[in-house]
């Protein structure tokens, strides 16, 4: 990834990823170079790194163990994509309440599902009632939310990607 200004283009950062991962790693190694680090930059490579998992059809992760900034950047961009998708679902029946899977967040976000229940068990979103596990959000959680999400200017458009399925060599 490359950043421009009145001298040129300057690399910020970039990510690897393996072809064919049996783990289901979408991301091998991610780096965003120290001088653009804190700006935004990794959770970009994030989101790009989880737009290519959709094409490809699948669910990811980033390879394990994860540095501490790692972590923190990787936390914080399942937070805002699982609670974008929360908080945007609509109701199946009208004045019901709108109900979705685990399995249907990982299809929607390409995120793997240990990653989606961690991200809901850190945030205390995970509750047991009746005998089964609900999803609840609560007002703090919810303008948490949208505050940190008017901040967040730049993102990636899926629809500016152009995907080929991977060439023979």
């Amino acid at each position: 990834m490359t950043d421009f200004d009145s001298r040129g283009f300057h690399i910020v950062g970039y990510f690897s990823k393996e072809k064919e991962s049996p783990e289901d790693h979408n991301v091998a190694c991610i780096l965003t170079l120290p001088p653009y680090q804190r700006k935004g930059y990794g959770k970009l490579l994030i989101e790009f790194s989880y737009e290519l998992s959709k094409f490809e059809g699948k669910t990811g992760s980033p390879e394990k163990p994860l540095s501490d900034l790692g972590l923190l950047s990787y936390r914080s961009y399942w937070t805002h994509t699982i609670l974008d998708i929360l908080l945007n679902i609509k109701p199946v029946v009208e004045n019901e309440k709108p109900q979705i899977t685990i399995s249907e967040i990982c299809d929607l976000t390409s995120i793997k599902k240990e990653d989606v229940i961690s991200t809901l068990q850190n945030l205390n979103l995970i509750n047991y009632y009746k005998g089964q596990y609900i999803i609840t959000l609560n007002r703090e959680i919810i303008e948490q939310h949208s505050a940190a999400m008017k901040k967040r200017q730049v993102r990636i458009d899926p629809k500016c990607l152009y995907w080929t399925e991977g060439l023979e060599c």
